[in-house]
Order: structure tokens, then sequence, then C-alpha cells
């Protein structure tokens, strides 16, 4: 099947709003073996709405809209819909009860536009809305279907998990399983090369490569009749990846590097600190976004200056000077002042040029890490080649955990 989402309001061609509803439902249309092959936005404008409704027919079976279904005048979606569908609107009285109860709940009296959101295409299977007040719709005529759900997202994501998810199970007779893997330290076009012989051989599980600052996903996917044969099919595949590209893999259950790795130092009771100069504390911030990292994370030093690390980490004010704060030897000196300091079982630090300017010799994006972990030290030289400040430090702090990673297998 192939989809088009449009998505309605003004207030996205203006630049006012950020549009995350179509990148959402991108994905969760692929998972379905749904194939998106056109984004459209389109203002309060019904005309315009109306062309590009049939437009996306030409090529589509289905489009999914979001947004223009609310009580105002500018709101126009359900009425262009049915123009463009060829039916009616008229009053639901379930969605009418519903918006009645709602609007008695918060202590608000309904006026004479709230009303406009109870009605409804004749034709339409009908979508509750539990987190706001605008309801949606399935219309198909002629084999085309339209399904329309509210523009904010967390009206627009409830909605799709509880309600139009479901329906668009219902509607076929297969299903559809994937798992997403996480890999770091190679490129997409790498990662494909190494994995050419089963892409190549590839039916059904299918492949897919995404690339992702500092790191790349594949994706594995399967359709057949039950959830076991897919589920099935989906980690065979998964083994055979494995074997060929497993050591760039971190995550089997697409999860961020940072949880793989908290996890396993809560997991094996590893205690860690940290000391960050370039990435000035994210570090530590990503580390501690993982539920129960207090029980094995002591602390986090933002060594900023060299004084700082002169006075928190015991960095020898010759070794600045000979080899300056953005060098090995320093990273050194910062990871064993800090296992001094902490006594914690893994010490990590980290110096470095985050740019965008070189400082000296020393270009924009090259880093030092240095880890410690019972009685072994380490040191990963990062150069990025590149200027730009946020990329630089995210990379810094991606390897931090990719280091640890690898240092506790």
């Amino acid at each position: 099947m192939k989809a088009a989402i449009l998505s309605v309001g003004t207030e996205i061609l203006f630049g006012q709003i950020v549009n995350t509803n179509t990148v959402y439902l991108s994905r969760e249309l692929n998972t379905l073996g749904i194939d998106v092959m056109y984004h459209y936005t389109a203002g309060d404008n019904s005309g315009r709405l109306a062309d590009m409704l049939k437009m996306a027919f030409r090529d589509c079976d289905m489009v999914i809209t979001t947004g223009g279904l609310g009580p105002t005048e500018d709101d126009l979606t359900k009425e262009t819909v049915c123009e463009v569908m060829g039916d009616t609107l008229e009053m639901n009285e379930k969605c009418l009860a519903d918006l009645e109860a709602i609007f008695s709940r918060r202590g608000y009296t309904l006026t004479e536009n709230n009303y406009k959101q109870a009605m409804m295409p004749t034709k339409a299977v009908v979508f509750d809305n539990d987190a706001g007040t605008a309801p949606g719709f399935a219309l198909t005529t002629e084999g085309k279907t339209v399904i329309c759900m509210p523009g904010p997202p967390r009206e627009m994501t409830r909605m799709w998990e509880r309600r139009v998810r479901p329906y668009l199970l219902s509607l076929s007779d297969s299903v559809i399983y994937y798992r997403l893997l996480r890999t770091f330290g190679i490129g997409e076009s790498k990662l494909e090369t190494v994995l050419l012989p089963l892409i190549d051989a590839q039916t059904d599980p299918t492949l897919a490569t995404y690339a992702k600052e500092g790191e790349c996903s594949l994706r594995i996917a399967s359709k057949r009749h039950t959830l076991e044969e897919a589920k099935a099919a989906v980690d065979a595949m998964a083994e055979k990846v494995s074997e060929i590209g497993g050591e760039y893999i971190y995550s089997y259950d697409d999860e961020d590097l940072h949880q793989v790795v908290g996890k396993k130092l809560i997991e094996r009771n590893i205690t860690v600190s940290a000391c960050e100069s370039c990435t000035g504390g994210m570090f530590a911030e990503r580390l501690v976004s993982v539920p129960g990292i207090s029980a094995v994370f002591d602390r986090g030093l933002v060594t900023y200056t060299e004084r700082a690390k002169i006075e928190e980490l015991s960095v020898r004010r010759e070794t600045l000077e000979e080899y300056t704060a953005e060098s090995r030897e320093v990273a050194l000196e910062m990871v064993r002042g800090l296992k001094e300091k902490t006594g914690s079982r893994l010490c990590i630090s980290v110096t470095g040029v985050a740019g965008p300017d070189a400082m000296g010799e020393k270009p924009a994006g090259l880093i030092y890490i240095a880890v410690s972990f019972d009685g072994r030290e380490d040191v990963r030289v990062l150069n990025t080649g590149k200027s730009d400040r946020q990329a630089n430090r995210n990379a810094a702090v991606l390897h931090m955990f990719d280091l640890i990673n690898k240092t506790i297998g």
C-alpha cells in the first residue's frame, strides 16, 4: 500500500512550529509495510487542501492528514475531505456526548463553534480522542482512504497508538515485525558493504540502513501470516548480521548507547566518575538520564580551566605547559587524579578542542578521552575534522560511552 502524509496548518508553513508529526508517522507507517511516497503541507485553505488530496490520490491508496480538526472557522479538514470523497457531515451523537463530558469535567460550557468538532462524515469510522477534544476518522471511497487525526503531537500520537494503528492492522491479513539494531564506529556506506551478501539475497526479511549523527541503525523487518513466524524470521536474520558485523553492534533493541552502557554499569555494580573539559558536563547529563544510575555514578566534574584541572585533579602545571590542556598527557593525568580523588572503579576524562576555531596547531575536533578501569588505562584520540562545536561535543560524548562499553565488555 502506498500512502501520503498531509499536514494541515498555516503555522507550519510560517515556520512557527516544528512538524514532528510527519517524522513520527513515516516511521510508524514503515513498520506496517506501508510505503510513504509523499509529504505534503497545506495551509488553512480549502481549495489548496482539496487540490493536494486529489494530487496525492493519483499515486497513493491512502492519505493521512494531521491538523485542521478544531472548532474555528479556519479548521477545514473535515469539510474538504467530505467534498473530495463525496460524503457529507452530520452530528455524531457519541462524539457530542464525549465532547459534553470533557467540557463538563473541565467546568466549561460548550460554545456554538465547539459543536463543529462533533460533526463527522456519515460513512466514517470514528476514532475517539482521549487526549483532546477533536475526534479523528477514516473514510474510504472507491478504494481510496483518508485518515484524519488532530494536529497537536500528543493527541495525534495517542490516537495513532490506541485507535488508528490497530484499525490498520485489522485490515491486513499479515503481520509485520521488525527490530532496529544500533551500531557505532561504522558509517552507513561501510555497513551496507559489510552486509552486502545478506542485502543482495534479501527477500523477506528485508534489511535497511539509516544514518544518524555519529552512528548508524539497521532495521530488519519481516511480513508473515503470524507474529511468531515474523519474529522467528527477524531473529534468524539478526543472528546472521551479528556473525558478520557484530563488533559494531551495541544494541539489538533500539536503545541509545548511553542507555546500554548505563544498564551495564548498574547490573555489574561498577562505580563510575567522570571529569569533563570540552564537553562541559554533557556526558554526566546523558548518564544521569538512565534510571537507577545513582546506584553507581559517584560524581561528574567539569574541569574546564587549567586552574580547575590543577586544583581538582592534581594535573601538573609542567604537563599543561609542555603539552597544553588539549593533549593525551593531560587526559591521562586528569583520569589518574580523578581515580585518586574518588576511588571509583571506572574513571573517564575528556579534553580537546571543541571549536569552531583551532587552538594553535591543534584543529577543532581534536579530542582526547582517557579511561581507567581495574588497573588498566587507555586513551582514545578522536579527530572529527569538523569546526561545528556542538557536533564535536556530541561526538566526544558518544566516544566516551563507546570506550566504556568496549572497556567493560
